[in-house]
This record gives C-alpha cells, structure tokens and sequence, in this order.
C-alpha cells in the first residue's frame, strides 16, 4: 500500500523487500491505527514508522506534522537521516531537537516549522516552555523509538509534559526491541486501541550472532581484553563499559597499547559524540568504546564484534548491545567478561534469550604473558585520567549527560526565577 514515489526511494537506499516488522506494521499504520511494534533490533523498525508518516504527509502536506521521541542523541541524528533519504524526493524537512548543541539554532530551525521533528524529551521540553511561537497543536504523528526506555522513569516528567501539549486527536506509535510489560504506561501514552505487531513473541538475539563468554577474575579484566583484541585482529569492535570514568579510562589503556580505540559516553561534548561515531563509522577507527548511550539502534554496519566488558545489569540491554552487530542478515560475535561477581547476572541474560552460551576459546598461559604490558598501560592511563580530570575541574566545564540535565534544569530553573524577580 506504499506510493510509487516513497518505493522508488526505499529502491534507491536498496531496500529490495520489506522486513518482517514492515510487512506487520506498514499495512496497519496506513489504515490509520495505533501501534505498539516490537521486533528484535537491526530489523528495520526505522522504515517501518518512517514510510507510513511520509504518506501521511504526502497527503495532506503540512508543518509540524510528526514528532519522534528518541531516548539518545546519536539515534535521534541516525533517525532524521533515515527520514532525509525517504523524504528527499518529495523535499521532506526533518529538524533534530537534542541536548548538547546550542538552543539559539534550534529555535531557528523550529521557527521555520519543518515537517518532521525528531527530539530527545528533555530539550523538547525545554523549547516547548522557552521558545517563542514554538507548539506542537497541529501534530499528527507521534512516535516513540525505543519506547521502553522513553517511558521508563528516566523521562517520565518530560514526556507527560509533551503529551499534556499536543492534540488528543493524533496517532501514535510505540517501537522498540524490548517492551516492558507495564500495561498502564502504554494508557499514559494515549494509545487508542493499538494494534500491537510483534514478530517474535520472546526475546531473542540474530539467528546469525555468535555469542560467547569468558569467565575470569575480575582483576584480569583488561588482559583478557587486550588478548581478544589482539586474535581478533582485523575485526572491528565495540566494547561496552558500565560508567563514563571506566570507558574514557579503557579508552586511554589501549591507545596506550597502539590500539586505535575512541570512546564514546555522555560526558563527552555533543561534536566529540558525533565524531567519535563518525570516525568509527569510516573505519578511521577499528574499537569503539561505549556506555549504553550507544547501545540502542544505532546503525553501524561494519561492527563485527560486541564485547561486554562490563556485563549490563538490565538483561534487556544485553540484547540492544548485541544487536549491534548482526544487522540486517550480517553474521557477527559477541563475548561477553564474566567476573566472579556476575555470575548472577549472567544467569538472567541466559535465562532472557532461552540459551546456554559456550566459552570463548583460549590459551590462558598466551593471556597472562601480556599482564606485564597491561599493568604498564593501566598506570599511564590513570596518569592521564587524572591529568584530565585536574584540566577540567581548572576549566569547570562540564558536559551534560541527559540525565543530569533535569537536575541542572531545576536548579537553574530557580536560579533564573530570582534573577528575574
């Protein structure tokens, strides 16, 4: 039921056939019912609420027509340039609303009223309260991409915000590869009797992923990294840490080692962000080092292996993490570091996807050759982190997480109330 015009672009991204969720959801979307598609990740859930929105659009143009909430930056500027590719023949504009990049632009660019807007919820509010002649009264869409996370407690106050100020009377659709199963959370979001498109019932990772894990003391953590590194050579990797301070300090070990790696995590300014994915993206670097900031959606076709260092503590982001690799029928692996302390937790990650995962294969003695090195690297990176960390409290510039970014908020918040009065 798709027009000509928006299958000859899906043509020109060489998307011969439609994916599974597409198949399920497109046909629905295009009746005009609401959504809740689940389907495991790197299946297509982009194209699937991108095709029926530009139909939508096409047939009755107007501004502000849809909204996409994104839980982080990186996906939010993945998303618009989906829309761009599917909208540039029939001049779709698609303005990106995110924390970490100057409001003043923004407020421009909403100023002159693009189709599609693609926001994380925390600086969407901001711009609803503070930006002149800027609303959301003639919506028509509304999507949440990896709806779970948009409507788990990290956001809740903001997107209650959004939903009290755009029209009743609207469609919404809700996507993500794993849904929690809060029923009244979906009735906050304003579902009208969804249709829900679920293409597979349970959990589940790639048919094509390899997992693995490794079970080590925890004190050997990074030899064992350098070590699979090192046989995997010629792979490009993303490895997962828990916290900011352990993905910059990871980071700084193994460019100590003559590895190309570059971290990736939200304390890190908006460009250095986008240019950490971008050099990844080139192949200009061959290990990305991440927290979960990048752990949903992103598209990144080449990575051929996912490394949990840390082992997540939510099972659920077990699967967005290894669903970095394997994209769209790609083969891929994923070694998992288990510690004495994870035992539990991996437990529940096997527990969730319904599988046992067999040990990674190695020579235990090849690894403990390396402790020397790594110790080495491991005391020149706390040097450097340390140097950094006395930089930036001289410089006092901190860089927002979208966490932090409320609490700021409400301090400001009162701050500005005083200035004013």
């Amino acid at each position: 039921g798709v027009t000509d015009v928006l299958c000859e672009a899906c043509d020109q991204l060489g998307w011969k056939t439609p994916t599974k969720i597409q198949v399920e959801a497109i046909p629905v979307a295009l009746q005009g019912r609401d959504i809740i598609g689940l389907a495991e990740t790197g299946s297509g859930k982009t194209g699937a609420f991108a095709l029926p929105i530009l139909q939508a659009l096409l047939e009755t143009p107007q501004r502000l027509f849809a909204l996409v909430l994104t839980p982080t930056r990186e996906l939010a500027f993945q998303i618009s340039e989906q829309f761009e590719a599917l909208g540039s023949s029939i001049g779709v504009q698609s303005t990106v609303i995110v924390g970490g990049i100057d409001t003043m632009s923004q407020s421009l660019a909403l100023a002159k009223k693009p189709h599609v807007i693609i926001a994380t919820p925390g600086r969407l509010v901001d711009h609803l309260e503070n930006t002149k002649g800027f609303n959301l009264r003639a919506l028509k869409f509304l999507v949440m991409d990896e709806a779970d996370r948009i409507l788990n407690m990290d956001f809740e106050t903001e997107v209650d915000k959004i939903l009290k100020v755009i029209p009743r009377d609207r469609k919404t659709f809700l996507f993500s590869a794993t849904m929690t199963k809060k029923v009244q959370k979906l009735q906050r979001a304003a579902l009208k009797n969804p249709v829900k498109c679920a293409v597979s019932s349970k959990y589940q990772t790639v048919e094509k992923l390899q997992q693995y894990y490794i079970f080590i003391p925890s004190k050997f953590k990074d030899t064992y990294l350098v070590y699979i590194l090192n046989e995997l050579a010629g792979n490009s990797f993303m490895v997962f840490c828990s916290t900011c301070n352990n993905t910059q300090r990871t980071a700084l070990l193994l460019r100590n080692l003559g590895f190309t790696a570059i971290p990736l995590h939200g304390q890190m300014s908006q460009n250095k962000r986008l240019g950490s994915l971008n050099k990844f993206k080139a192949k200009a670097r061959s290990i990305l080092l991440a927290t979960d900031v990048a752990s949903r959606g992103l598209d990144i076709p080449h990575v051929d292996v996912v490394i949990n260092f840390d082992i997540p503590t939510h099972s659920k982001d077990y699967i967005h993490r290894v669903g970095r690799t394997a994209r769209a029928g790609r083969s891929g692996k994923s070694i998992t570091f288990v510690t004495q302390y994870d035992v539990e937790l991996f437990q529940r990650i096997e527990h969730l996807i319904g599988k046992k995962l067999p040990a990674f294969p190695m020579q235990e003695e090849e690894v403990m050759m390396l402790t020397e090195r790594v110790a080495e690297a491991q005391r020149f990176a706390r040097m450097e982190l340390r140097e950094q960390g006395e930089k930036k409290r001289s410089r006092n510039d901190d860089d927002d997480t979208e966490e932090a970014l409320g609490v700021r908020n409400k301090v400001a918040g009162g701050k500005k109330k005083k200035r004013k009065a």
